[in-house]
């Protein structure tokens, strides 16, 4: 009977050491497919303002029609066609699918059947672009509309020069790449929300001087923009985890940074560098790894819809006059 009984115990004591192990390696291979899981690494948007421009016509134009047109899918096809490239026969592109898809011709499955890539740049373009069209209501008003409620970074009425300087050589600290947009300005300039988000950046970078990050409400977008106002750089009270609208004003254009002692102007020129990184898995976020794309075009495009800001009083404080409430934050 002993015997019986210590080889019973042997089996139960098999049996239960079998468990754990096809329990580890259960485990084992979550956690393995979790690290191996695909995403995308490396982005470069070459979207022209032509494109965008025509994409987000037909998007307005068809809203509350039987075809409504989504103006990223335009874009991403527009892309897939051309290789990721946007000639000037890339708006043609997507006046031809436009009307095609208005027509009930075609389906947009069906245009882009072929387009082997299409899937991968209609990921990137919603990326880049999500949230800058939908449902908005004024305010002031209570009136509800719909088209682009992102911003351009910079308030009406200021005046600013630019050109395309993505990518040309920086050397303060060490030789780098330029991963953003410069924009030409007065001291003192507003600087405006582009889009929805949260504060994740505030304070002094040495490169950046006083600078500000924020995250899209969709994690995918982080906006910096950096070389604020010395000795008043924010708007009034704000601070890291506050949710902002676009179109507030976040802050005021000056030329501080370059150096390790915080309040410093020692840049040159009065701008705002305007940055635009991209984040497909929180990896990417800082590092080695981070996709910074060129935002020249997204801001050309967005020039057509600025904020209006007055002073409040006799304070250094400027605020939207028409300021929205994004149905996207609510």
């Amino acid at each position: 009977m002993r015997k019986k009984i210590i080889c019973l115990e042997l089996i139960c004591l098999t049996l239960l050491l079998l468990c754990y192990s096809v329990q580890k390696i259960q485990r084992e291979d979550v956690e393995t497919s979790a690290s191996k899981k695909e995403y995308i690494k490396w982005v470069d948007c070459k979207v022209s303002s032509e494109a965008l421009d025509c994409a987000y016509a037909y998007d307005v134009d068809t809203y509350g029609q039987k075809v409504h047109l989504n103006w990223i899918e335009l874009i991403a096809y527009a892309a897939a066609k051309n290789g990721g490239e946007f000639p000037k026969s890339a708006v043609k592109d997507i006046r031809s699918a436009a009307e095609q898809l208005i027509n009930k011709e075609t389906t947009m499955k069906k245009l882009t059947k072929k387009l082997e890539y299409y899937p991968y740049f209609l990921e990137v373009y919603h990326a880049v672009l999500d949230g800058y069209v939908g449902e908005y209501e004024m305010e002031k008003t209570h009136e509800k509309k719909y088209g682009l409620k992102a911003y351009a970074p910079i308030a009406k009425g200021f005046p600013y020069s630019d050109y395309d300087d993505f990518g040309v050589s920086r050397s303060y600290g060490y030789k780098r790449e330029h991963l953003g947009h410069d924009m030409m300005g007065q001291i003192g300039t507003p600087i405006i929300c582009v889009l929805s988000g949260t504060v994740e950046a505030l304070g002094w970078n040495q490169y950046g001087g006083w600078r500000i990050g924020i995250r899209s409400r969709d994690h995918k977008k982080y906006y910096y923009y950096a070389h604020l106002r010395q000795n008043y750089p924010y708007a009034k009270g704000l601070k890291v985890g506050d949710e902002v609208t676009a179109g507030e004003v976040i802050g005021y254009m000056g030329h501080t940074g370059y150096s390790t002692k915080e309040n410093v102007n020692n840049i040159q020129t009065v701008h705002l560098h305007f940055g635009m990184q991209l984040i497909f898995d929180e990896s990417q976020k800082d590092g080695n790894t981070e996709i910074w794309i060129n935002p020249y075009a997204i801001v050309r495009f967005l020039h057509q819809h600025q904020a209006e800001a007055a002073k409040v009083g006799d304070t250094k404080e400027w605020r939207n006059v028409n300021p929205i409430r994004d149905m996207d934050m609510e």
